[in-house]
C-alpha cells in the first residue's frame, strides 16, 4: 500500500488533505480497511449476478452523504470491522471458491490504495474471476488510473444531472462534472460491456441511473449526456428501486417511491435514443434487495415520511 496517499489524503474529489492514520476526513474512513459484509449476492443486473451470484464485498463509510442512502448503516454510520490487506485477499479467494461469477467491490473509492494493493496480490496469486468496481463515480481520474489493469468491469452510478440537487441531497454540487469525467476514464480503460457465451459480464462498463421521485435525478438529461459522450453501445441499468431511507423523511419531495409514469418516461427515452443494451427493473418501494448489514448498535434514528 502507498501509505503516503493516506498521510495527505486527496484520494477522492473531497481532497481533505488529512492524515488518516491519526484523523478522519469527510468520509470518516480510517487508514485501516473496514468492511461490513461479504457474500454472494443475486440482486445485481443479470450479467453480474448470473446464476451463481456476485461476490459482493461492502466497504464501510462513503465519500458522499446521500440523504436517502439505503445503505446508511455502513455508508453513514460506518458499521463494520477492520481487515488487513492479506486477510482481504484470502476473502477474495474464499468467495471465488464459492462459485461467484465475479468479485464485486462495493463503494471502495475511499480505500483505493489499500484495495489496489490487495488486488495486485490477489491477481499475482491466481485470482481468476473478473474484478468489478461498484462505485458512486464520485472519483478522481488520477485515482482511477492507478487501478488500470486491475479492474475488469466498472459499475458506476450516474446519480445527478443537476448540481443543485447533487449538492442538496449528496453534499457534492460538483458531482455531475466529476462523475462524467470519472466515467470517461473508466470507459477508456475497459470499453463497452462485453459478455461471454453464458451472457455474463467479462469486461467493460455498465452505468447505473437511479430514478428519483419528481425527476429530481435529472435522469433524462443524464441519458442525453451519455448518448452524446459514448453513443448507443453504452450499457445502461435504469433502476426503479428507490424508497425513502435514512434522512429522506426530512424532504417531502423524497417521501415516496417513484411512480410508474416517471420510470416509463426514462425507459422510453433510452429506447428512443437507440441504446442497445438497457437493463430495467420492476418498481419496488421496499428494501427487498438491500443487504442485511451487520449492526449491533445503530445510532441513527429512522423517522418515517408522513402519510
Amino acid at each position: 500500500m502507498n501509505s503516503a496517499l493516506l498521510r495527505d489524503c486527496r484520494i477522492c474529489p473531497r481532497e481533505c488533505g488529512i492524515n488518516r492514520f491519526s484523523e478522519t476526513g469527510f468520509c470518516q474512513a480510517p487508514a485501516e480497511l473496514k468492511i461490513n459484509l461479504a457474500q454472494l449476492h443475486f440482486g445485481e443486473e443479470p450479467p453480474i449476478s448470473g446464476t451463481r451470484g456476485s461476490a459482493t464485498v461492502f466497504f464501510s463509510h462513503c465519500n458522499l452523504r446521500c440523504v436517502f442512502c439505503q445503505n446508511y448503516l455502513i455508508s453513514r454510520e460506518g458499521h463494520g470491522h477492520t481487515i488487513s490487506e492479506t486477510d482481504l485477499v484470502d476473502l477474495f479467494f474464499a468467495l471465488e471458491e464459492q462459485g461467484a461469477h465475479n468479485l464485486n467491490l462495493v463503494t471502495p473509492t475511499h480505500y483505493s490504495p489499500q484495495v489496489q494493493s490487495a488486488l495486485e496480490l490477489a491477481k499475482s496469486s491466481g485470482l481468476k474471476i473478473p474484478v468489478l468496481w461498484n462505485s458512486s463515480a464520485y472519483e478522481k481520474v488520477e485515482t482511477l488510473r492507478r487501478l488500470e489493469g486491475l479492474v475488469d468491469i466498472y459499475l458506476p452510478d450516474y446519480k445527478y444531472a443537476h448540481k443543485i440537487y447533487a449538492g442538496k441531497y449528496s453534499h457534492a454540487a460538483d458531482y455531475p462534472i466529476v462523475a462524467l469525467a470519472a466515467i470517461k476514464e473508466m470507459y477508456r480503460q475497459v470499453g463497452n460491456l462485453q459478455l461471454n457465451d453464458e451472457a455474463l459480464a467479462e469486461r467493460g462498463i455498465l452505468i447505473r441511473l437511479l430514478v428519483l421521485p419528481h425527476s429530481l435525478a435529472g435522469t433524462k438529461k443524464s441519458l442525453n449526456a451519455i448518448y452524446d459522450e459514448f453513443g448507443t453501445n453504452m450499457a445502461l441499468s435504469l433502476m426503479a428501486q428507490y424508497y425513502p431511507a435514512a434522512d429522506a423523511y426530512r424532504y417531502p419531495e423524497l417521501c415516496r417511491g417513484i411512480e410508474p409514469g416517471e420510470y416509463q418516461e426514462v425507459v422510453e427515452l433510452a429506447l428512443e435514443l437507440g441504446f442497445k443494451r438497457v437493463y430495467v427493473q420492476q418498481l419496488s418501494s421496499d428494501d427487498l434487495w438491500t443487504p442485511k448489514f451487520k449492526s449491533s448498535d445503530s445510532t441513527m434514528t429512522i423517522n418515517h415520511c408522513q402519510k
